[in-house]
Parts: C-alpha cells; structure tokens; sequence
C-alpha cells in the first residue's frame, strides 16, 4: 500500500525528463511523448520509428513511462538495457514513476502488432510486502507470470514466465500440483492486455470462458486447508470507450475446499487480501489493510 501518489503524466513528459532520458541512454531523440494506447500509437508512428530509430515513448492514466521499439530496429536486450538506465537514472525523484515498461513490436507500415517480449521494470516497493514476510520466514514462493516483475524481483525463491493465459494456467496447475506448502502468486495478463485495455469485448469473454474451464482443474490441485484466490489488480471494462482502467472495485473470492461461502462485504482495501494471506500463514506483520480471515475461517 502506498502512501503517496505516482506522477502521472495527462500532457506528456516534461522536457527536463525527455532531456534526461536522451542523456542517459544515447538516444538521439525520441517520437510520440503524450499519453496514448499502446496498439494505436505504434500504427501511427511506427514508420517514422523505423525511418529514424528513435524510441516511441508514451504514457498513460497510469504512473507509466513506456518504451516502443521495433525489435529489428532496437533488439529486445537493448530495449530493456534503455528500461533499466531510464528506472535507475531516469525516473528519479518527483518522477518516480511506478513501472517503466518495455513495448516491443514487430512488422510492417499498416500492420505492426506488439510482441509477447514486454518486460516491466517497477519501482522497488518503499515498505515490506508479502513476499518479504513470507520469504524471510522460510516459507516457499513462487511467481507466475510477471509478479516477479510487479515486485522488483523481491521475495520468489522462483519464477514462471509466461507468454498467453493459457500457457500461465498450465504453470498454476503445474506449480500448484507440486507444491506442498507455501505460496503460489499468479498473474494472467491477457485479461488486461489483449481485451480490457483493447476493449475486446469478445475476446475477454473468451478468456474468461477459458478460465472457467480449467478453475476445476486448478481446485484440484488443492490439499486440505488450502486456499484459492481469486481478484484482480484494477478494473479494467471492455465496454467501456476508454482503454484505460476503468473499474475502481473489482471482485475477490476466497476459496476453501468443503467450506460454504458467505459475503465478506465491501472491502476498504484491496491491502486487505495481503494483510489476510499473512494471518493465514500466522506471520507477525505490520502490512496495511484489515485480515478478513476471521470470516472465511468461521464458514
């Protein structure tokens, strides 16, 4: 939990941050520099990209700095090389943005398409996470999808990167089958980045019909006093006319194997699942939010 707000940038990068950033990674200058969706904006200056190599940089209603590049005209190794100087060097002080993250696409004038290669580089978290408690305390973690990219490489004994949806269920039934003990945090990403944020109707719907499929396949890989949960990170409607986060509440269900379920209510907090995942594994902690254990333990 966070208690200052990232800087958010609704006219684009300042000047003085643009002129740092061309600095510190040799860039000899740079296209786009206003917030704009992702798949739009390399249609509209891919080509100048590949005429001149500079680096589209775009941003977002989010605390983002984005980097799009070809990955003929940039390589993958050093877009992300041009990431970790602008997340070290860069966005420092009052930009301290909250994630710097690598856009790589592929193809031609009229038909460029973004690659499955993003790479976030976020900031470190400023207080102790879940992660940390767990891992400090001995108990196994592990990472799937880009969590060990959302937590700055803190707190996984291992990591499981993924490519779609249904490569990461493979991971979480794969993962959750063998592990005896400990936690198992995952990310499916192309909720977000295929249909929310391209108000793909349709294709959301497929992927959550896709989910829907493999859930019993993933609750039986549950032992006894297991938990599945199951939430989101923001909301994000397909149906709306931005491509921005556009749903302030998102749902949380928390699932115990030959429990009944109840209503836990309307959470103050989304720090609240963090602050629960700790009492359920009986950590000492002073993680913001409130433990709804005492709910869903009673059931």
């Amino acid at each position: 939990m966070v208690e200052a707000e990232f800087p958010t940038y609704p006219e684009g990068f300042p000047a003085g941050l643009i002129d740092r950033f061309l600095q510190a990674t040799g860039a000899r200058g740079v296209l786009g520099n206003v917030p704009a969706s992702g798949t739009v904006i390399i249609q509209e200056l891919g080509e100048e990209h590949l005429r001149t190599g500079f680096p589209i940089v775009y941003t977002s209603a989010d605390s983002v700095f984005q980097i799009a590049a070809h990955e003929e005209i940039i390589p993958l190794e050093k877009l992300y090389a041009m990431c970790r100087v602008t997340r070290d060097k860069v966005c420092l002080g009052v930009d301290e943005v909250g994630r710097v993250i690598a856009r790589p696409f592929i193809g031609k004038p009229g038909s460029f398409v973004r690659t499955p290669h993003r790479k976030d580089f976020s900031l470190s978290p400023r207080g102790e996470t879940i992660l940390d408690l767990l891992s400090a305390a001995g108990v196994p973690t592990v990472g799937v999808g880009k969590i060990d990219d959302l937590f700055a490489g803190r707190g996984l004994a291992r990591v499981a990167h993924q490519e779609s949806n249904t490569e990461g269920i493979g991971h979480i039934i794969r993962e959750s089958a063998a592990m005896e003990y400990g936690l198992l945090f995952a990310n499916l990403v192309d909720f977000d980045m295929l249909y929310g944020h391209r108000n793909d109707a349709a294709g959301f719907a497929a992927a959550l019909e896709e989910f829907d499929v493999a859930l019993p396949r993933i609750v039986a890989t549950l032992r006894p006093g297991d938990v599945l949960a199951i939430t989101a990170d923001h909301g994000n409607d397909p149906v709306t006319p931005s491509t921005d986060h556009s749903r302030e509440y998102v749902p949380v269900l928390w699932h115990t194997s030959g429990r009944q379920g109840r209503d836990i209510g309307t959470r103050r907090s989304f720090a609240d699942l963090g602050k629960t995942v700790a009492e359920f594994f009986g950590l000492q902690n002073s993680l913001a939010g409130e433990s709804f254990l005492p709910l869903v333990a009673a059931i």
